[in-house]
């Protein structure tokens, strides 16, 4: 791959040219307190000269001494928000003299296919690699979801590798990071040292190719090469979490009755905290509502989780009625079965689920007391 370099200044065209193109341009921003994805206008928008501090169940910013501009790892939201929206209308029928009329319903379907494309703007790696396990489960398998292939379909991608990790960061044991392998058209590595602030930039495909030549920049030496490598092995040292994923597909089946499920179930809320953070969860549920006059229903999707009572009811009650037993059903799924539908776990070190559980709960943790401990 072509690799370049750019100074500091160049960043805010990079943005421009994107916004040129059509493209609808998302990136990190402050609000709220933490850093969230939404639409930029320009390069002040994003979180420059912030950091974030995450142990299990915290969350807190804070100011950095510098002017970074990525300083800081992942707040509570990932791209899933935008690919697989958390309320989606997928179907509408209007009543008319003439019976029921789906007309609105097909104009709806063409306004969104004609939407404007999306370039998401310092995707992690872990984040990138969670985009990849759900084009694995909308558009790998023999049905296609067709929300998620709209949204999906022409998507530009600008991947910031981790020149710093999170308290609670284990991608290096899922190999999803801290560096990003494929699946970009740009990939940016930020340098900041000596007053010289700049940009290494890895181009990923031939749209990212043409995207750069309308930006100054050089060739990247061996030295710079080594600048990359020499911050993602940093980044490694400083990871916060380590998961042994050795056999643990084998461990996690051949266990389901371990006693740690149970006292870690008499600590979880089952509030689906770690299911709605998680950037590759997938479950959702369907709502047919209509309005007060009977003339309109829409059918909704909206997310759902395992860990909700009423997500494996059928017929006589709930399948998982303990939160044992929906706990045991997130983790298995996450770190076995999955393997087994997509060929890749459903975890990608991002650690969302360990910073934003109230009670602290530790996916690592569970994982490695359960390997001790083998019953």
């Amino acid at each position: 791959m072509k690799t370049f370099i750019f100074e500091r200044s160049e960043l805010d065209r990079l943005v421009e040219i994107l916004k040129r193109r059509d493209y609808k341009v998302i990136g990190p921003i402050v609000r709220d307190s933490a850093i969230i994805y939404d639409e930029l206008t320009n390069i002040n928008d994003l979180p420059i000269g912030w950091t974030d501090e995450q142990t299990n169940g915290m969350y807190r910013l804070k100011n950095r001494d510098d002017a970074a501009v990525f300083g800081w790892t992942v707040g509570p939201q990932s791209w899933k928000k935008f690919l697989f929206p958390p309320i989606q209308k997928i179907f509408a029928t209007h009543k008319s003299p003439k019976g029921l009329d789906l007309q609105n319903s097909k104009k709806q379907t063409s306004q969104e296919s004609a939407q404007t494309k999306y370039a998401f703007f310092g995707v992690r790696p872990c984040d990138l690699n969670a985009i990849s396990i759900q084009d694995k489960v909308f558009l790998g398998g023999p049905f296609i979801d067709p929300v998620y292939e709209r949204k999906r379909t022409g998507n530009f991608i600008v991947t910031v590798n981790c020149g710093q990790a999170g308290g609670t960061c284990f991608c290096a044991s899922m190999g999803t990071g801290p560096k990003a392998g494929t699946g970009f058209d740009l990939s940016l590595t930020e340098v900041l040292n000596d007053k010289h602030h700049y940009f290494i930039v890895e181009v990923g495909t031939e749209l990212g190719s043409d995207v750069l030549k309308s930006i100054k920049c050089i060739k990247a030496t061996d030295e710079n090469l080594t600048t990359v490598n020499e911050i993602c092995s940093k980044t490694v040292k400083q990871m916060g979490r380590l998961l042994d994923t050795s056999n643990l597909k084998s461990i996690l089946y051949q266990n389901s009755e371990h006693p740690r499920w149970e006292r870690t179930a008499a600590r979880c809320l089952t509030c689906a905290n770690c299911t709605m953070v998680c950037p590759t969860c997938f479950c959702a549920t369907i709502e047919d509502v209509t309005d007060l006059a009977g003339k309109q229903a829409d059918r909704m999707r909206k997310w759902d989780s395992c860990f909700t009572l009423d997500f494996s009811y059928i017929h006589g009650g709930s399948v998982r009625a303990s939160a044992k037993a929906r706990y045991r059903q997130w983790m298995t799924h996450k770190l076995a079965s999955w393997v087994d539908q997509f060929g890749t776990f459903g975890c990608v070190g991002c650690g969302r689920c360990i910073t934003w559980c109230p009670v602290g709960i530790d996916i690592t943790e569970e994982a490695r007391a359960i390997r001790e401990n083998q019953s």
